[in-house]
């Protein structure tokens, strides 16, 4: 009884389900946006960068294929940590709420990447060099893994339900933007300085702009208020009466299935084509640096158009038709790109921009994964399923591919296109439900 009676409450916060986007929900949109962005920034700065850190942070007697795979490996472990951060920040997000967690994950986020600009390298203190890189990137992981989920949930819950998809959609560019960000950032950089002044110190700039981008998101969040859902959780006295994750776990098992999933997907998506490609693109196909990075920001750039195309599309036709469309024209267009440019590299930049506006289709996700989970367990419902997944296949994507290229250049494309084709046949499981 109380479960429906809490139910009953929520959605109340939501009577008005026909009412437009207001002034207020757009302002809410642009400061969840463009703070997720600056903090996103900050999570992803290292991989534009893992080849300087691979020179400067492991031993020069080390492979090179190695030492790329050990970069990648704390890259990764910054996916790793993302469930721990998570689940406790979705806890209080659920008791005590949303705000408050969205705001600590900034300071839980920036203070890490500014130390990490400040780190001396191997040549200095040898072995502690990659040890502490390693902790401080694990920190960075479980300050995201309470941002991102904590985001989505902030957003749809300030907009009306039909809506819903907009809002996650516009939330997700946001977060991309913050990679377009990190790939203008290290083109400028590349550009800027000679190899030689970039190993020496040019590297370490991006990250203590990090730093400066943290404390202009947390002084962006000041404005931000409690959503309606969560408030009038609390007025009814209404909240979870158990520890959220136990009920998420023993009451929502199908929803965490599909989320976790759809998540796979999602990770592929960006880990691979995104935050892996630029230095697919100078290893294996022997682009420079600049030549990369542009490609790059032009990829996220449609990436994050796409986002918002896909969260539109959700709320006009749903997320299964969404989902399963967007999947498979990813597939398809990942494959061409990978393909094609040993024998076409001056299609680099069309092919890649394509390909990035279709991993958008990932815009629709937190759709599904904000609907999957009732109000009272939403926060720990949907963090719990996306940082467990990302933690799982995120983490484990990049070492992956990396082994995997040693026996096939064509290995991203391959996996790209069998986590759509995963993708696509969760979608057929999605159930459209109102956000309660």
């Amino acid at each position: 009884m109380s479960t429906i009676s809490s139910t009953a409450g929520a959605d109340s916060a939501h009577s008005q389900q026909a009412r437009p986007l207001t002034g207020q929900d757009y302002k809410t949109l642009a400061l969840a946006a463009l703070g997720g962005a600056l903090e996103f920034y900050d999570f992803i700065i290292f991989v534009f960068f893992a080849t300087v850190i691979g020179q400067l942070f492991f031993p020069p007697s080390v492979p090179d294929w190695l030492r790329q795979l050990q970069t990648f490996g704390i890259f990764a472990a910054g996916y790793l940590a993302r469930p721990l951060g998570g689940i406790i920040m979705a806890h209080f997000g659920d008791l005590l709420g949303r705000k408050k967690m969205f705001t600590l994950s900034i300071l839980l986020m920036s203070v890490p990447t500014l130390l990490m600009g400040l780190l001396p390298t191997y040549h200095a203190i040898g072995l502690l060099a990659p040890v502490a890189l390693l902790l401080l990137r694990v920190m960075q992981g479980a300050a995201v893994g309470g941002e991102v989920p904590g985001a989505w949930v902030f957003v749809s819950e300030h907009v009306p339900a039909r809506r819903t998809g907009y809002a996650c959609g516009t939330l997700t560019a946001g977060l991309t933007a913050g990679i377009l960000l990190g790939s203008l950032v290290a083109t400028g950089v590349n550009t800027i300085f000679t190899p030689a002044e970039l190993v020496d110190w040019g590297w370490r700039m991006p990250f203590l702009l990090g730093g400066v981008f943290g404390i202009g998101s947390m002084y962006l969040r000041r404005w931000l208020h409690e959503t309606p859902v969560f408030a009038e959780l609390q007025k009814r006295k209404a909240l979870a009466a158990e520890m959220p994750l136990k009920t998420v776990v023993r009451d929502h098992r199908g929803a965490v299935a599909v989320s976790m999933l759809l998540t796979w997907m999602l990770s592929a998506g960006i880990v691979v084509v995104i935050l892996m490609t630029p230095t697919f693109l100078q290893k294996i196909y022997g682009f420079d640096a600049r030549t990369a990075l542009v490609a790059n920001s032009v990829a996220t750039l449609c990436l994050t158009v796409g986002c918002v195309v896909a969260g539109l599309m959700a709320d006009k036709v749903g997320p299964r038709v969404t989902l399963f469309a967007g999947g498979l024209l990813l597939a398809i267009s990942s494959y061409v790109f990978y393909s094609t440019l040993h024998t076409r590299p001056d299609l680099l930049i069309p092919l890649y921009a394509v390909a990035g506006f279709f991993v958008g289709t990932i815009g629709a996700v937190p759709y599904v994964l904000v609907k999957a989970f009732p109000a009272q367990v939403r926060f720990s419902g949907l963090s719990f399923s996306y940082n467990l997944s990302y933690a799982i296949f995120g983490g484990l994507t990049p070492m992956i591919v990396t082994l995997m290229l040693k026996n096939d250049p064509l290995a991203p494309a391959y996996y790209v296109v069998a986590l759509c084709l995963l993708g696509m046949a969760t979608a057929l499981f999605v159930k459209d439900r109102s956000l309660a």
